[in-house]
C-alpha cells in the first residue's frame, strides 16, 4: 500500500476521500478528480502534496482528458480506484420524466467505470502492483431493501458482473482487478433520500474511515472480491 501512484474518482468526499487519506498517510503519489472544484481545492488544503484533475467521469471528454493529463504527468500511475458514483430515489410509476429528472445513474455508476478501465489498461499494462478497484455495493444484491433506488442497485449490480469478467480477462496482462463491496456507510450518498428516512445516522453504518481501512486490509491480503458486513 505504499510506493505507488494512485487516481481516484471522486476521491474528495465519502470513501473516495478516506481512500485518498489512507495512501496519503502511507506517502504514496495521489490524485483525486471530481467534478466540485470547491471540494477539490478543499482536499487539496487538507494533504497537502496530492494532485487534484476537475473531471465529469460520465462525460466522454473528461474522460479522455483525464487520461491525456494522466499520461502527461504521471505515467507511472498503477492504481486506478473507480469510485464516483450516485444514489437517486426514483419513483418507477411516475415514467420517464422522473427517471431523467436528475444525473445519470447508468452513465456515473457503470458507464464511467467500464470506459475509464478500457483508456487506462495499456497505461497500466506491465507496470508493477497495476490494479483496478471497482466500488460497488452490497445493495446490488439486496435490491428488495432499496427498491427505492432502482438504478443505483442495477448499476452495481452490472458493475460486479464486470469486474469478474475484467478480472479474468486482464490478469494475462499482470492487472488485479479488485472489487469492493461496501455495506451501509456514512457518507454524501443521496441525502436527501437518507433525511427523509432518517438514516443520515445510523448504528448500522460504518463510518468511512472504519470501512476503507477494514476494506483495504482485507486487500492486502489478497482477496479480490472485498465484502464488509455491516456493524
Amino acid at each position: 500500500m505504499n510506493g505507488n501512484t494512485v487516481l481516484i474518482t471522486g476521491g474528495a468526499t465519502g470513501i473516495g476521500y478516506s481512500m485518498a487519506k489512507y495512501f496519503y498517510e502511507r506517502g504514496n503519489t495521489l490524485i483525486i478528480c471530481g467534478r466540485r472544484e470547491n471540494r477539490l481545492a478543499q482536499a487539496e488544503k487538507e494533504l497537502q502534496g496530492i494532485h487534484t484533475f476537475p473531471c465529469d467521469v460520465a462525460n466522454p471528454d473528461d474522460r479522455r482528458a483525464l487520461l491525456k493529463y494522466m499520461n502527461e504527468n504521471f505515467s507511472m500511475m498503477n492504481i486506478l480506484i473507480n469510485n464516483a458514483g450516485i444514489q437517486r430515489d426514483i419513483d418507477l410509476t411516475k415514467g420517464l420524466d422522473e427517471l431523467d429528472s436528475g444525473d445519470s445513474e447508468i452513465r456515473i455508476n457503470l458507464e464511467a467505470p467500464v470506459y475509464l478501465s478500457a483508456l487506462f489498461t495499456s497505461l497500466l499494462s506491465g507496470k508493477e502492483n497495476a490494479t483496478i478497484v471497482h466500488v460497488s455495493s452490497g445493495l446490488a444484491f439486496m435490491v428488495e431493501h432499496a427498491a427505492r433506488a432502482p438504478l443505483y442497485c442495477a448499476t452495481k449490480a452490472g458493475l460486479h458482473a464486470f469486474s469478474i469478467a475484467q478480472r479474468i480477462q486482464l490478469r494475462p496482462l499482470g492487472i488485479r482487478v479488485v472489487e469492493i463491496i461496501p455495506p451501509m456507510v456514512e457518507s454524501e450518498l443521496n441525502p436527501e433520500g437518507r433525511r427523509k428516512r432518517n438514516m443520515l445516522k445510523s448504528p448500522y453504518m460504518m463510518t468511512s474511515d472504519d470501512f476503507v481501512g477494514k476494506a483495504f486490509a482485507k486487500m492486502e491480503q489478497d482477496i479480490d472480491e472485498i465484502r464488509l458486513e455491516r456493524p
